[in-house]
């Protein structure tokens, strides 16, 4: 494996101490009955998609990192595949808890747009690494 995507790699491996603490903050608001998170129903299922999306896609990329060594593409292209695949575990979640970050928030803000990037920079980065690796 190449440096470039072992450190992407270790990058990937670091934020799971965030996904983590997310996790552990979403409990301690249930377990605590925190107003604002259980009474809202748009901020909670916000909040869950955003931890959710948040360790799932860390675990895709780094499933798919390895096959970014073996595309037959250029060192620039590869580097532009690991960073569309680094992007959405943090665009996407961000925009799932940004949109909804006071408790009395009842509808996403436009800080939703982040999933929407997330998910395009998914979408690219994946369609990209498949076709160089073709």
């Amino acid at each position: 494996m190449s440096s470039a995507t072992l450190t992407t790699a270790g990058i990937l491996l670091i934020t799971v101490v965030a996904v983590s603490y997310g996790g552990l903050t979403l409990l301690m608001h249930v377990a605590r009955r925190k107003t604002g998170y259980l009474d809202n129903p748009v901020r909670r299922g916000l909040w869950t998609a955003g931890h959710a999306h948040a360790g799932v896609l860390v675990l895709f990329a780094l499933a798919v990192l390895p096959y970014v060594d073996q595309a037959d593409a250029s060192d620039g292209t590869r580097t532009v595949i690991r960073a569309l695949l680094v992007a959405p575990p943090i665009l996407m979640p961000l925009g799932f808890f940004l949109s909804v970050v006071r408790p009395q928030d009842t509808r996403p803000n436009k800080l939703i747009w982040l999933t929407v990037a997330g998910g395009a920079s998914l979408v690219a980065g994946s369609l990209l690494l498949g076709i160089n690796l073709l």
